[in-house]
């Protein structure tokens, strides 16, 4: 499993507006199989800050797999005009040092 982080630092838009358009995007992750969840977070201190986590197969699914295929379009149709917003996109793998309550 690979996570993908997209880091959010939004100067024309408001947090709302991204939080809304992801309300529409979900649905073409939910039915890519190489995505395995997502979560998106707003910053408490900084609001206009935003990252969203993305859980994928693997980061070949994801690059070759989903923006390759049918989800992938509807998807970035949704977030398109964020897109200038991405302070981050990067991918990440767990390590084996993890810990919640």
């Amino acid at each position: 499993m690979i996570i993908e982080y997209i880091r959010y630092d939004l100067k024309q838009h408001q947090p709302d507006d991204l939080i809304a358009a992801y309300r529409t995007a979900a649905p073409h992750l939910e039915a890519a199989p190489q995505c395995l969840g997502y979560e998106l977070t707003r910053c408490v201190e900084e609001p206009a800050s935003l990252t969203l986590r993305i859980l994928w197969t693997s980061t070949d699914d994801h690059l070759q797999g989903f923006r390759k295929g049918p989800h992938f379009p509807p998807f970035l149709a949704a977030i398109r005009p964020f897109i200038g917003e991405i302070a981050e996109m990067r991918h990440y793998e767990a390590t084996d040092l993890s810990w919640q309550r």
